[in-house]
This record gives structure tokens, sequence and C-alpha cells, in this order.
């Protein structure tokens, strides 16, 4: 028992050792680049293990641009994994590229893709221009109709700029930006609705791809609608706030007037009261004056006879008027 437990143990041992050293030599992959007429050797192979790089992602990847008939080497796509690219989709995008016969390096494919760009989808795009459809854009022509609008703009990827290079949402806004401009030149809505690729025609060439990573190839019109009238509209409001303001205005002044009226009222009542605080010193002056002797009693007399003459003629006056 104890000879057949060192059998078995021995066998196990033959079996990790085998896996071990399967895992860390890939012979079935080596021997698959050697068929494929890649040269690598084994122990760069190994290497990768050690240097934490998976070599089915290398090795597989160099195979397929060595049958396309690029000029890539093992050290750059390594280098380019290490880096944290994508190494299949810049092989994929190389071949691509060479078939449609696209210059495009390696140094600037890895760049692309290490920017965090689709370079295969780039490559594509430059071969199969997109069509990218805006949203609704409202623009106001000069006679205060508004006009909404959808735009198709086709666009070919600039793989020059494809690095630093703005996006698809630049593009949109840049044509949404034309488009609002070139209506609100138009005197009225009519004339852009009788010609409306003439929209297209102007906002082509105001260069709006500039610092963009895409070039514009065409710009078309896909939908216009009339909307509301926005000058009408705008004219009632005003005509609102300004009848709000006249409102105010003259809230305000009749506030004042009545304010005023009210002031000439408390002035009147005050003036009033002291003219009785005042007759109601008349008697009291007089009695005083009488008992100093400052006063004769025919003075007295002759007052009453003036106030007396004085009332009859303003009574006169009043029943005349």
């Amino acid at each position: 028992m104890s000879l057949f437990g060192g059998g078995v143990f021995s066998i196990v041992l033959i079996i990790v050792g085998v896996v071990l050293f399967l895992h860390f030599v890939p012979i079935g992959l080596w021997i698959s680049a050697i068929a494929a007429g890649v040269r690598i050797s084994i122990f760069n192979l190994v290497g990768m293990r050690l240097r934490r790089v998976v070599p089915e992602k290398i090795v597989l990847p160099l195979i397929k641009a060595n049958k396309a008939g690029l000029d890539v080497n093992v050290n750059q796509l390594e280098a380019h994994y290490l880096a944290g690219g994508d190494v299949d989709n810049v092989v994929d995008a190389l071949i691509a590229a060479h078939r449609a016969e696209i210059p495009l390096p390696f140094a600037r494919t890895a760049a692309i893709d290490l920017a965090g760009r689709d370079v295969l989808e780039a490559v594509q795009m430059s071969v199969n221009p997109k069509v990218i459809e805006t949203p609704v854009i409202s623009a106001v022509a000069k006679n205060g109709i508004e006009l909404k609008i959808v735009a198709r703009v086709t666009v070919r990827a600039n793989i020059d700029r494809l690095v630093g290079g703005a996006g698809e949402a630049t593009v949109i806004a840049r044509v949404g930006e034309g488009i609002v401009t070139t209506v609100g030149s138009a005197e009225s809505h009519t004339a852009v609705l009788e010609s409306p690729d003439d929209i297209s025609k102007v906002v082509l060439g105001k260069g709006l791809d500039a610092g963009t990573a895409f070039q514009i190839l065409s710009i078309d019109i896909a939908d216009v609608d009339v909307g509301r009238n926005i000058g009408a509209a705008l004219m009632t409001d005003q005509a609102e706030a300004d009848k709000r303001i006249a409102q105010a205005k003259a809230e305000e002044r009749r506030a004042m007037a009545v304010a005023k009226e009210q002031e000439m009222k408390a002035y009147t009542q005050e003036m009033e009261a002291k003219v009785v605080e005042a007759q109601a010193e008349v008697p009291h002056a007089m009695a005083q004056a009488l008992r100093e002797g400052k006063m004769g009693v025919m003075d007295y007399y002759n007052m009453n006879n003036i106030k007396a003459d004085t009332a009859m003629r303003d009574a006169i006056a009043g029943g005349k008027q």
C-alpha cells in the first residue's frame, strides 16, 4: 500500500509539474505562431508570463497582423498592452486602414486607442461616413415666426485630429448655432421654407468642423415645421407689461393724491381748531381789556356794529353768488 501510495503521489507531482510547465511555457501557442510563420522565441513567451502579460493577447493579434502583411513586432504589441491598450482592436484598425489604403502608422493608432477613442470605428467611419441627426432646433426669422428644424450631418472621421479633437456633441452644437444664425438673418420664414437648401450651403461654408475629430461632408435639412409667432407673442407680452406698469403708476398717483387730500384735510381741521380756539379767547381778551380800562363801552359797541355790518355784507355777497 505504501508503494502504491508513493506511486500515486509521484504521478500527481508529475501532472502538477506538467501543468505548471505548460502554463509558463505555452507550447501550443508557440507551435501555432511557428505554423503561421511568426518567429517568436519560447523564452519570449515565458518572459511574458513573468511580466504578467497574457501571451494569447499578444501572439494571436501578431499572427493576424502578419497574415495581413503588416510590419508589427512583439515589442510594440506588448508595450501597448502594458500601457492598458486594446491590442486586438488596434491590430484590427491597422488591417482595416491597410485594406482601405489609409496611411496609419502603429504609433498613431496606439495613441488614438490610449486616448479612449475606438480607433477601429474611426477607421470604419473614414471609409463609410456616419450620419448624425440633430435634435429639433428652434430658430426665429426676422418676421417673428418660429421654425423647428431637424438636420442630418454627414461626417467622416479625421484620423489626424482624433487625438485632441472635439466629438459629436460639438459638431451638433455648432450646426445648431449655424442654423439659428442663418434663419435669424432671413427676412421672413417663407423665404426659408422656399429654399431650405440655402441653410445647408451657408452653414456648410462656416467651417464648423475646425478643431473637431470629423470632416463634415454635407448638412441636409431633414424636416422644417412652422412653430409659434414669437414676434406677436413678444409684442403681446410687452403690451401687457406696459399696461401693468401704467396701472401701477396710476395707482401710485392716486395714492399720492389721496394722501395729499388727507394731508390738506388734516391741515384744514388743524387751522379750524386754531380759529375756534382763537375765537374762544376773544371774549376773555375783551373782558380783560374792559376790566383794565383799555377798552371803553363805546369801543365795544362800535366793534359789534362793525361785526354786524361785516356779517350783513357777507350775507348779501353770498346771496348774489
